[in-house]
């Protein structure tokens, strides 16, 4: 096969493998397009702060472009952030068996031809960006740091997850950065609970590669937890409904939000007794089903938002 049409291990079958044009293909599994999952996650928080401000400020009015164009930056920054990963981790996914056949390593993009990528993806979230005030303009920047150092944790700390919460969680902030032009408890509240989630559902994660990860030195919550890892998720998914239910009551959210956090506290319980460490495909369906968790609170926040304004 060509080396260029050649798939990433962990993610055939997709539809940049049978239908993307072959040139376009290295750069699409650059940005993860051949993987969506993780800019779903990204996208959620985004979402919950966009509802919840919307439920605050009692109206919708805006919340539908706003909607839009969250996604549209969520997709495209995650695959800024997973090329500007792949470069920066290349070394080491070489070593891995289930990264080694990523772009870079595999000799499908080279350097400093994923580099002019990741700039490319950056203007265009950049873009996304500046249709919003110079508040939220400046909190979206400002996350660029935490995505900057991101892939250099996992060499010195056992919690490079906390770092990846930073950054996967900023947009719980950035709606009410767009809505109101600043970030109050509420948002710190809802960024917190979204901080404890990404924690749980990356360990989650990081269990598909705990023995190559053991072998090259690399470090994760999957292998401090170890054995532990189910004690250690309940108490992150606990903390993150707390978390998120105390920035409901500072939101003096109605029914209909509770009920959306209900429904992802139970599937995160769910998580957490479906869950086998030691099966690595199970691993990776659980993690996955994050995305389901995050919409189901979705939905509550926004038919609360919905209800409030049309009081």
């Amino acid at each position: 096969m060509n080396s260029v049409a050649a798939p990433v291990a962990d993610a055939t079958g997709n539809w940049v493998d049978t239908l993307a044009p072959r040139w376009s293909r290295p750069y699409l599994r650059l940005s993860r397009f051949d993987r969506p999952i993780g800019s779903w996650l990204l996208l959620m928080p985004c979402w919950w702060s966009a509802a919840l401000a919307a439920g605050v400020a009692h109206t919708v009015a805006q919340l539908p472009l706003i909607i839009v164009l969250f996604f549209i930056g969520a997709f495209v920054m995650r695959g800024a952030g997973c090329t500007w990963n792949d470069i920066t981790d290349r070394d080491l996914d070489a070593l891995v068996e289930r990264t080694r056949s990523r772009p870079i390593p595999a000799g499908q993009v080279s350097v400093k031809r994923a580099a002019v990528f990741l700039v490319v993806q950056a203007l265009i979230g950049l873009v996304v960006l500046l249709q919003f005030n110079r508040f939220a303009v400046a909190t979206g920047i400002a996350s660029l740091l935490i995505v900057a150092v991101y892939p250099f944790m996992k060499r010195i700390t056992w919690w490079p997850q906390i770092v990846l919460g930073l950054a996967f969680s900023w947009g719980a902030l950035m709606g009410f950065a767009v809505t109101f032009g600043r970030i109050d408890a509420t948002a710190v509240l809802l960024y917190a609970g979204s901080i404890s989630w990404v924690i749980g559902y990356d360990t989650i994660y990081a269990h598909q590669d705990t023995e190559d990860d053991a072998l090259i030195g690399v470090k994760s919550t999957a292998l401090l937890f170890a054995e532990r890892t189910h004690q250690a998720l309940a108490a992150f998914y606990a903390l993150a409904v707390v978390l998120i239910g105390a920035a409901l009551v500072l939101a003096d959210s109605g029914l209909m939000a509770w009920a959306g956090l209900g429904v992802f506290a139970v599937h995160l319980i769910w998580q957490i007794r479906r869950l086998d460490t030691s099966d690595t495909a199970l691993c990776l369906r659980v993690f996955k089903s994050n995305r389901d968790a995050g919409l189901l609170l979705f939905a509550g926040l926004l038919a609360d938002a919905v209800m409030r304004a049309a009081v």
